[in-house]
């Protein structure tokens, strides 16, 4: 009877991640950037790690920002992605979606002006950044 209870627990478990996956999915479809703001995202894509990686480093941010801002360089870095890249779309877009999100929470938590102080690109690229990620002023 032992074993029976641990392959529940190790079904429910695997049900459980299975649904929480499918469900992420399901939002990251919803808020994915439409027609070429998909294209302006991966463009502003080295410009948006070298502020993410700026803003980590700042010790004037909030430490859970920090933090938060650590652990998607973390993400980034990592091999895998949770959407696999043969998803078309997707599959290439949830970089950018976990990115925008995080931004977004920096941006609630730090001010929209501590991303435009750390922001190394042009102006123009600060611009498509908050329309792409609504961080409008």
């Amino acid at each position: 009877m032992t074993g029976m209870w641990w392959a529940d627990l190790a079904i429910g478990l695997a049900v459980a991640l299975a649904v929480c996956w499918v469900a992420l999915v399901a939002v990251l479809v919803a808020v994915r950037p439409r027609g070429g703001l998909l294209r302006e995202s991966l463009r502003l894509l080295p410009d948006v790690l070298r502020l993410v990686r700026r803003l980590a480093a700042d010790p004037g941010l909030p430490r859970g920002v920090r933090v938060l801002l650590g652990a998607l360089l973390v993400y980034l870095a990592l091999p895998f992605d949770l959407i696999p890249d043969f998803i078309p779309v997707l599959g290439y877009a949830d970089d950018a979606i976990i990115v925008t999100a995080v931004l977004r929470s920096v941006v609630r938590r730090a001010g929209l002006e501590a991303v435009r102080r750390h922001w190394p690109g042009t102006d123009d690229g600060f611009e498509t950044l908050t329309r792409i990620t609504g961080l409008r002023r």
